[in-house]
């Protein structure tokens, strides 16, 4: 059987290749030190060109599976990523029973606007891409054809839920993560985080409790915050995602009315939850007739060779609301997002009228004229690959640079990385420091209501890396071993 016939069409030819030589890797049948095949003889194999193959072994060098040797070819070695330990499990079982926290407004959230303007930081805190890896050009283009084709494109409000033509390119694509939606279930909103807003205020009101995992994004937190919610954590395996047995205790315990999950390449930990816990965790809250709100806003960067399915898509009474944006694939600055609420579709774009009225026409416009001109898919395609790169370069740099007993997270996709470090390190302490030396990171601390995760930071790896990043990391670490102890 060739790959082309156990692949989605839609995946590049040379990633098709490689994730087959991955799965030999991981079977056992090549080992670590052993010679990969020729490119002839791979290339008859897959019944692929002498270009596609090498291709396809130059992306697993570059992701750590193998390595060119001169004039012998190319040998299998152990993933660099699987000889780092990852974060402890156990971090977030600090208190036998989370009871529910009204968080309040963190003096660290302040500063981060103005340290993400600042050209002089190093930018390893705010979660996005490089300018450079976005498809600026293209959109330019696709503006000025708008401009010119419709003078008036902004003349009136797009009220919800939004342009029709970007609502239809959105329901197109919900079947690469498992839906099946239409043009009418979709509400369009500014970015994920309006997204969010929406469906919590749709589900729950002020003195609710709701669940969160531990940690999850400050965004998320400062939602909640902001709307008088009140949060149970749950704690969230670095690969298996929540805790389903301690969900349904808090459920159980505090009457929870929603559950915020990030499923797909999570934020801060990485992961991409299995299927199979994706559905159990569908089939619990459905069960209590608890809603969940789903943040994908990563789900397009994922590294495998397919797109992730959703939790949205075991969802079978309308409980799932799926929250989505294009600000981690497209330039941010359109902040287009949307919503595909469920059974709260009226509620959701009700208070979306109440709340901005409507999202930009011409952003709107832009963004959907790209999507179906297919150049969305081929631009994601080259982000993906570039953003698992850029993982690696800083995952491997931190792993040389910090203290003896640091612990790294291996995102599954994204660009972003969670670092444990040795307890007696107190990372806000750290990103004091940090910020001293034009060094922007985030402290653990913010994606818990609770201040948790003391020793633990998050780390953008989105931009271009250059030697300064290099220098950046390296005074991290000493900066770790200079630290006073807690």
């Amino acid at each position: 059987m060739t790959v082309m016939a156990t692949a989605s069409a839609s995946t590049p030819l040379y990633n098709q290749v490689a994730e087959s030589v991955i799965e030999r890797i991981e079977n056992g049948t090549l080992r670590a030190g052993e010679k990969a095949p020729s490119l002839r003889r791979l290339s008859a194999q897959k019944h692929v060109s002498i270009s596609t193959a090498l291709q396809a072994y130059m992306s697993l060098e570059s992701r750590g599976y193998l390595e060119a040797r001169p004039k012998s070819g190319f040998f299998v070695r152990q993933p660099f990523a699987s000889l780092i330990p990852e974060p402890r499990f156990d971090q977030a079982r600090t208190r036998p029973d989370t009871q529910p926290h009204l968080p309040g407004t963190n003096e660290i959230l302040a500063t981060i606007g103005a340290v993400v303007r600042d050209p002089s930081c190093i930018p390893f805190a705010a979660g996005c891409a490089s300018p450079e890896l976005f498809p600026n050009r293209a959109m330019n283009l696709i503006v000025r054809r708008i401009v010119n084709r419709q003078p008036l494109h902004s003349a009136n409000y797009q009220f919800p839920p939004g342009i029709e033509a970007l609502r239809r390119q959105i329901a197109r694509r919900s079947p690469d993560a498992g839906c099946g939606f239409a043009a009418e279930d979709v509400v369009i909103t500014c970015g994920t985080l309006e997204a969010v807003n929406l469906s919590l205020r749709a589900v729950a009101k002020p003195g609710d409790v709701i669940a969160v995992e531990s940690p999850t994004y400050f965004g998320i937190l400062g939602a909640a915050a902001a709307l008088g919610m009140k949060i149970v954590e749950i704690p969230t395996h670095p690969q298996e995602g929540m805790d389903l047995n301690r969900l349904e205790s808090a459920i159980r315990t505090h009457r929870i009315k929603a559950c915020v999950i990030t499923s797909n390449c999570h934020n801060p930990l990485g992961y991409v939850l299995p299927d199979p816990n994706k559905k159990a965790l569908a089939d619990l809250t459905a069960r209590h007739n608890v809603a969940v709100i789903e943040d994908d806003i990563h789900g397009d960067l994922a590294y495998g060779a397919t797109r992730p399915r959703t939790v949205k898509s075991f969802d079978k009474k309308g409980l799932v609301l799926l929250c989505s944006s294009f600000s981690k694939t497209l330039p941010p600055g359109y902040r287009v997002g949307w919503v595909m609420p469920g059974r709260f579709r009226a509620e959701v774009e009700r208070l979306k009228f109440l709340s901005s009225v409507a999202t930009s026409a011409l952003s709107q416009m832009a963004v959907a004229e790209l999507l179906g001109s297919g150049g969305y898919d081929r631009h994601v395609k080259r982000l993906r690959t570039a953003c698992a790169a850029r993982v690696d370069n800083v995952r491997q740099a931190i792993s040389r640079y910090f203290p003896e007993g640091t612990r790294i997270s291996r995102p599954a996709g994204g660009l972003l990385l969670w670092v444990e470090m040795p307890p007696r390190i107190d990372a806000l302490r750290l990103y004091q420091a940090a910020l001293a030396e034009r060094i922007a990171i985030l402290p653990g601390k913010i994606f818990s209501p609770s201040n948790r995760f003391r020793n633990c930071i998050r780390i953008n790896c989105g931009q271009t890396w250059s030697e300064a990043h290099e220098r950046a990391l390296l005074k991290l670490g000493r900066l770790c071993e200079n630290l006073p102890s807690k």
